[in-house]
């Protein structure tokens, strides 16, 4: 009985083919036009410097973070042993009424203390989110840089390189810009107070509980 083979045919690319196809890659039109390699090799030049700039940043924003977390903590630790010793000398009951009299030695102390490391808090607090803000400006800015490199790596020498040197604000781009401005500064407005306590909360919370310890001092040595 006959076996019947099949034939298997193989076909072989022409290598004018290949290299035409090399020839036409965007990275091959590049590496062609000056301009658009000029181009791409100052926009990753760019973005490497953004990237300096984010980890800079970011390095400063976990100090902030990390100096108003241990000043908050200093400071309910001198509240804490500040309690501990007004109530181990109300106890006392020859100087209780002596001490009395005085009852707002403590709590001016106290008070004053409490006002100086608010305040540390608080500039730290004010550069922790100045350093956020330049860090979300620089992020924004290398998203739109890698957006650029990746449709210059796309296009190839299609890429038009005056899009780059022409000024983003003209014709309807600017208009369009007024108009997301007003709408964004209509919206700040009464978004301003809610923003501004939510990145205080931290200094708003000590000042309440700065306020609330100076007649505490006083409940404490004139029970």
């Amino acid at each position: 009985m006959e076996s019947d083979q099949a034939n298997h045919v193989v076909v072989i690319p022409s290598p004018n083919k290949s290299l035409s196809s090399v020839d036409h890659h965007p990275l091959a039109e590049i590496s062609s036009s000056p301009g658009h390699l000029l181009l791409l090799k100052l926009l990753h030049w760019e973005e490497a410097g953004h990237g300096c700039k984010v980890a800079k940043l970011e390095d400063r924003a976990t100090s902030l973070r990390r100096d108003a977390f241990s000043l908050s903590c200093l400071f309910l630790a001198f509240h804490f042993l500040s309690l501990i010793l007004l109530f181990s000398s109300s106890v006392d009951p020859l100087h209780g009424k002596h001490k009395c009299g005085k009852w707002w030695v403590p709590s001016s102390v106290s008070l004053m203390t409490s006002l100086v490391l608010v305040c540390c808090v608080q500039i730290r607090v004010v550069g922790y989110w100045r350093v956020e803000r330049a860090l979300g400006k620089e992020r924004t800015e290398g998203r739109t840089l890698a957006r650029k490199i990746l449709e210059l790596r796309m296009k190839g020498a299609s890429y038009d390189l005056w899009k780059d040197t022409a000024g983003p604000a003209t014709g309807l781009a600017a208009a369009g810009m007024v108009k997301r401005m007003k709408s964004s500064s209509v919206e700040v407005k009464w978004m301003a107070p809610f923003k501004w306590c939510s990145r205080n909360f931290v200094t708003i919370c000590l000042v309440c509980f700065s306020g609330l310890m100076f007649p505490v001092c006083k409940f404490i040595i004139c029970p």
